[in-house]
């Protein structure tokens, strides 16, 4: 007995990854390209051909029900299309047409990254057994997704949960969305460094300016390392506790280069946490470190065509007798 496979793409400013992934999560064959960045836009989407090309020349590909794209954003979803930040090629980019032409007509199911890695998280990972659920992912820049009623909610066009744009600051700093005092405009992990250096917080001799060793000096005790990883904190607890009084999450996961810095960020996020979440129906709302790892991409975006594309989900659970 076979049991059919999704395609998944996960792509990003730096690479583009695929795999055919199982009913269990497993993923079962890989391939991956550097994303062309600074190039035309029919240069990038070659790229992408390229790694569907070895998924396709596979043989598993024939047990390929359908394919999830989680990419970076924003995306459209109800257009099919995606305008990467950080690929300049990509504005509008019909990148729905182009994977599934590519892909001899499957059907197409696109999110946008913070909803593929939720996903994922959803799935297989800390919001396993969580019938509503924040994930985020705290890096370069703070996205998210929502799963609502057992169910990933994407939104019309896949971008539903996309916390780092909360504002929880009127009359914060201008953020490059247009709007002010934004989560990512203080919990992202080089506005986290920036706040430090601008606090008086200096590198190493490695000259190391990254969150990471914002991190590092905060765990030795430096007060403005301390300080910087506090306010971040502070920010996303804001956003936590005012989507949870919005929806009724219970669970907030955090993944992402930020949400490694452990109890640098998670003590103070818990504490602050307690100061916003106020009203009985959230007050029992953990925080949890995210455990899908490098991964969470391509699980992430398998596990949203299985959530939103119902004839992927239908043959994947089906009995394969016959094939």
């Amino acid at each position: 007995m076979h049991m059919d496979l999704v395609a998944a793409l996960d792509i990003g400013g730096t690479k583009i990854a695929g795999a055919l992934v199982d009913g269990h999560g497993r993923i079962l064959l890989r391939a991956q390209r550097p994303t062309p960045a600074r190039e035309d836009g029919d240069t990038v989407m070659r790229a992408v051909e390229e790694v569907l090309g070895e998924l396709t020349s596979s043989g598993l590909w024939g047990r390929a029900t359908a394919v999830g794209i989680g990419s970076a954003g924003p995306v459209d979803a109800s257009a099919g299309t995606v305008s990467p930040v950080n690929v300049p090629g990509w504005r509008g980019y019909p990148l729905v047409d182009r994977v599934r032409a590519a892909t001899g007509g499957l059907p197409v199911v696109l999110v946008g990254d913070g909803v593929a890695m939720t996903a994922a998280e959803h799935w297989q990972g800390a919001a396993r057994g969580h019938d509503n659920a924040l994930c985020m992912v705290v890096s370069t820049g703070v996205g998210g997704g929502l799963v609502l009623g057992g169910r990933l909610h994407a939104g019309p066009t896949g971008n539903a949960g996309h916390i780092g744009h909360i504002s929880v600051d009127l009359d914060g700093d201008a953020c490059p969305c247009g709007a002010r005092g934004c989560v990512e405009r203080m919990a992202s992990g080089p506005n986290i460094a920036r706040r430090a250096i601008e606090g008086g917080w200096l590198p190493g001799a490695d000259g190391d300016t990254s969150a990471a060793a914002v991190a590092n000096a905060a765990r030795a005790g430096d007060p403005v390392a301390l300080a910087s990883f506090e306010r971040a904190a502070q920010a996303l607890a804001a956003g936590i506790a005012a989507t949870a009084t919005l929806v009724e999450i219970d669970i907030a996961v955090i993944g992402g280069g930020v949400g490694k810095a452990g109890d640098v960020l998670f003590t103070p996020l818990r504490r602050a946490l307690r100061d916003y979440a106020t009203l009985s129906f959230v007050r029992r709302l953990t925080v949890a470190p995210a455990l899908m790892g490098t991964d969470a991409g391509l699980v992430g975006a398998a596990a949203a065509a299985l959530d939103l594309e119902p004839s992927a989900a239908a043959r994947l659970t089906a009995p394969a007798a016959g094939r």
